[in-house]
């Protein structure tokens, strides 16, 4: 099984305990790339040594075998599927692998503990479940759990950690942005909170704006593997026949895409064959593929279908480049500001309406007027070109930090400490005092002089440390000796 960073474990540390105070509903959320996947099969060879049954519900049939096979990679094999006539269909197994969609369908599995993963989308059979089983504990898995209404089904949130402290620590690649042409969005239609996908696709299918997505990638994409967002199959098709008439292999995938072709079209894509693929509302939820330039040509209002769509391209890929460019056409990120900046810190408990949360404001960035970078807000001097815009009035500037946003070469704010790594920390120290025989009083010092804070709202439940805990504490206690001897001499 793999060893679990000190990150995941705190997360799962902060999951347990918001489950023993009580709460039966338990969102975790965790950036793409986190391995969130990773954390639930922890939990559910936990739940085996247990003699407990589990099961982990998917979004679309897509995700069932990838699911599966995280799991045999864990060590977990008494698996069972729920969807359609699945070769691996066995109700004896401790462990379900479902889709919500058949969950809809048949009767739901007896079991002792429930994941759920992408559970933003908020599906109907979920909810059934939670109320005929009230008892049973669900954990909701999403990179953006900020749908409305979810905290009305949901008691609690665990964030794990974020975008940019993973992008800091290498656990996720930085990236660098060019908004190229934006297309003119006046006149179109808002439904749901959400621009209204048949004028939007008249928009985007105009053939200058194609036109100008490939010469773009070709000045600006360094020939990277490439997964291009777009609005509709027409739109879709349009883009794929474009790139292939300039001399580029371009795939499409859309939702009626099968396993097979899909893995077809990544091998393509992985050996060169192809070096763009034009998919439709696909490829934006648990796809690992080894991508080092995003063009989205789909513009939204959806910071989660923002969110979703840029993180395909922040895992840590080297092949594929040591950051990732996204060619922005639909002027989402003025629209909506960097991924690393959105943030929800709780979740919605409207009892009225549809779509997602309202997120915290952020300054938005702006473009150069040279080269085309965006560069985070209170920034002159472009990181992609260096072009500095003459100032057009009299301004005052005020000398602050810089903070490294979008693969700016600038210095970067401390990561603030999440929840879950505080929980981490203090049951470590909980459990390393009863080791030791320390009392209660050098736990809460030892965590003040970490965080700066007394420890509150923490559960006390001691947890094996990772090395980074037993290590600091001793490096903690080596200081403490020598500043005794200094004092004694």
């Amino acid at each position: 099984m793999k060893e679990l960073r000190p990150l995941q474990q705190g997360v799962i540390a902060a999951a347990r305990a918001s489950f023993a105070k009580g709460n039966k509903r338990v969102v975790l959320q965790a950036s793409t790339g986190f391995g969130k996947t990773v954390c639930a099969a922890h939990m559910v060879r936990g739940a085996l040594e247990k003699g407990k049954r589990a099961a982990f519900v998917v979004d679309s049939v897509t995700l069932v075998d990838q699911t599966v096979e995280r799991f045999y990679e864990d060590g977990i094999r008494d698996v069972g599927v729920m969807q359609a006539d699945h070769p691996m269909t066995d109700g004896s197994k401790p462990v379900q692998v479902c889709t919500a969609q058949t969950l809809l369908r048949r009767e739901y599995p007896d079991v002792d503990v429930v994941f759920v993963d992408e559970c933003h989308e908020r599906h109907e059979a979920i909810w059934r479940w939670m109320e005929r089983c009230p008892d049973v504990p669900f954990l909701g898995m999403s990179a953006t759990p900020w749908s409305k209404g979810l905290g009305l089904k949901y008691d609690d949130l665990v964030i794990a950690c974020t975008t940019q402290q993973l992008i800091d620590e290498g656990w996720l690649c930085p990236f660098r942005t060019y908004a190229a042409a934006k297309p003119n969005l006046d006149g179109v239609k808002v439904r749901a909170g959400e621009y209204a996908n048949d004028q939007l696709s008249e928009i985007m299918a105009e053939g200058g704006l194609i036109a100008d997505i490939v010469t773009t990638w070709q000045k600006l994409g360094e020939n990277r593997p490439t997964i291009a967002f777009c609005v509709d199959r027409a739109h879709a098709a349009k883009v794929q026949a474009r790139f292939q008439a300039s001399g580029i292999g371009c795939g499409y995938i859309d939702a009626f895409t099968d396993r097979e072709e899909r893995k077809a079209i990544e091998q393509q894509l992985n050996r060169g064959e192809i070096r763009v693929v034009a998919s439709v509302d696909c490829l934006t939820k648990g796809v690992d593929w080894s991508i080092g330039c995003l063009i989205v040509a789909r513009p939204t209002k959806s910071k989660i279908k923002w969110v979703q769509m840029i993180g395909r391209g922040l895992r840590i890929n080297p092949e594929a480049g040591d950051d990732c460019i996204v060619l922005d056409h639909a002027g989402n990120t003025l629209r909506l500001g960097f991924v690393t900046d959105i943030h929800i810190t709780e979740l919605d408990k409207s009892e009225k309406g549809k779509g997602e949360a309202q997120a915290q404001p952020v300054a938005l960035p702006k473009d150069c007027g040279k080269c085309g970078y965006v560069k985070p807000p209170k920034i002159r001097e472009c990181p992609g070109c260096g072009h500095v815009p003459e100032v057009q009035s009299e301004i005052e500037e005020h000398a602050g930090e810089l903070v490294q946003v979008n693969g700016a070469a600038v210095k970067p704010k401390k990561a603030q400490a999440t929840p879950a790594e505080k929980q981490l920390w203090f049951s470590s120290l909980l459990y390393i005092a009863r080791e030791r025989k320390y009392s209660k009083g050098w736990v809460s010092n030892q965590y003040r002089e970490k965080f700066g804070v007394w420890p509150q709202g923490l559960d006390g439940l001691p947890l094996e440390p990772p090395a980074q805990v037993r290590s600091w504490v001793k490096s903690r206690m080596i200081a403490y000796a020598k500043s005794r001897k200094r004092e004694a001499a």
